[in-house]
């Protein structure tokens, strides 16, 4: 209420110099078309596909050199608007893109530090169509589901394959040979037919999450004060809420800490609880599958399927906030926005090659004591996020010698080097040195034989 007197005391104003408005789509375009031309040296506007109403959407790059990965250099994304009607995230993302551009161009250390070593992704409004609705209804007569779901009424955050029940159901059958990896699990082939209901914008997010060896992601959701972490489905199909912890549950309970603990309200004591819950006791963050169940989230598809570890961020109890809100609520974000970027570069990183200092693509990077794996990009380099301590690392790629070796992760922001250089095996070397020449590999009984008629024909 803007006159109560308590409300203004406490009222945050920010000293930023940025574009505070609800931005329709003509007004993003444009407002990503001005950060361009700020900024051109380490923006660049791509889009990853379009909407059911052939909206394109459209995302900023910020880098040091947009356009490429750099071996070595991990790869980071926000994005928002799943739900057309949860508008703040949307509007953060584009206060973001001006907020780097700027302290860029200003020399700020940390952000020039942050754009320089990390290639950045903001995508603002997967879902513009939704978006639209709620932008017409406006911030007072938007319900709680005008603009939800897409325009052939999907709803894009659950609109992905459910790879947990494929992978349970492996590792329940403790009999059989394990069928289903622990990690890049195959999409089903039900869901890349034409006839199955996914919506267009969503097989253009998994489209753009395959092409880019995204390491660290949030999605940014309204309605709600907290950090979800995966997994966001139970395991019992008896229950609807269950603590459900993915083999790399500490991690995600740090990601999510991290942008809680700084956010201005989410760990306070003193604000009240959104609507009915209270995320208190767990420091304003929240495992998806004991808050309530959902079967093929974007968080548990990008950690079954890629690299890449996502968390949902829900940034405020108004889904529509007013206009004259948009300050305090970038306040209360701007902090938590870039400490879980940052966070990117903890854990251990490194480049698998060849004798010959050739990168491996797809080799298989596993931690001991951690059930869950991740593969080396094109280029032969991988990003793991882990927290400070000792891990006995493993790779292995087809055709070479597996290796081991132990590595340490500090408490110091900044990813441990941990390189591999591994050798092709003997079978490897000879079926390549047979290919070479046009032949096939000579069975020893036969080399025998021939080896015995020489000896015959000299006597």
């Amino acid at each position: 209420d803007p006159n109560n007197y308590y409300h203004r005391r406490n009222e945050m104003t920010t000293t930023d110099n940025l574009d505070f408005k609800h931005h329709n789509y003509k007004e993003m375009r444009q407002l990503m078309k001005t950060v361009n031309k700020m900024c051109p040296n380490i923006t660049r506007i791509y889009n990853i596909g379009k909407s059911n109403q052939g909206l394109k959407l459209y995302a900023v790059e910020i880098s040091d050199n947009p356009g490429e990965h750099e071996v070595g250099e991990p790869e980071f994304r926000y994005i928002a608007g799943a739900h057309g009607n949860e508008v703040l995230g949307r509007e953060l993302i584009l206060l973001l893109m001006q907020f780097m551009c700027q302290e860029y161009l200003a020399g700020n250390p940390r952000i020039v530090h942050l754009i320089e070593d990390t290639r950045i992704h903001l995508l603002p409004s997967i879902n513009p169509d939704g978006y639209d609705k709620a932008y017409k209804a406006g911030s007072e007569l938007g319900g709680w589901s005008l603009g939800r779901w897409t325009q052939d009424g999907i709803d894009i955050n659950n609109n992905f394959p459910d790879l947990n029940s494929l992978l349970w159901e492996s590792e329940d059958q403790k009999k059989s040979k394990r069928k289903v990896p622990n990690h890049h699990i195959p999409i089903p082939d039900w869901y890349l037919s034409e006839n199955a209901t996914v919506a267009v914008e969503t097989r253009a997010i998994i489209a753009w999450m395959e092409k880019i060896p995204f390491v660290l992601g949030g999605n940014l959701q309204g309605g709600e004060l907290v950090v979800a972490y995966p997994y966001d489905m139970v395991r019992s199909v008896w229950k609807t809420q269950d603590y459900t912890p993915t083999p790399d549950d500490h991690v995600f309970r740090w990601l999510a800490y991290s942008y809680a603990s700084t956010h201005r309200l989410m760990t306070d004591a003193r604000r009240r609880a959104c609507h009915t819950e209270d995320f208190q006791k767990e420091d304003g963050t929240v495992n998806g599958a004991s808050w309530h169940t959902v079967a093929g989230s974007i968080n548990d598809f990008s950690y079954l399927h890629t690299n890449c570890f996502e968390l949902s961020i829900y940034v405020g109890c108004d889904k529509y906030p007013h206009e004259s809100e948009l300050p305090e609520e970038w306040e209360n974000n701007r902090e938590s926005l870039i400490v879980f970027m940052e966070q990117v570069h903890r854990g251990i990183k490194g480049i698998v090659k060849d004798v010959h200092g050739k990168g491996i693509p797809n080799a298989v990077i596993s931690v001991e004591g951690v059930n869950h794996d991740i593969r080396t990009g094109a280029d032969g380099d991988y990003w793991r996020l882990l927290n400070p301590g000792e891990y006995v690392v493993g790779v292995k790629a087809e055709g070479y010698t597996a290796a081991t070796k132990t590595c340490e992760v500090g408490y110091d922001m900044g990813a441990t080097q941990c390189d591999f250089t591994i050798s092709k095996t003997n079978l490897a070397r000879i079926k390549e040195i047979m290919k070479k020449f046009g032949k096939q590999p000579i069975s020893l009984s036969v080399r025998r034989l021939r080896q015995r008629a020489r000896q015959w024909r000299g006597r």
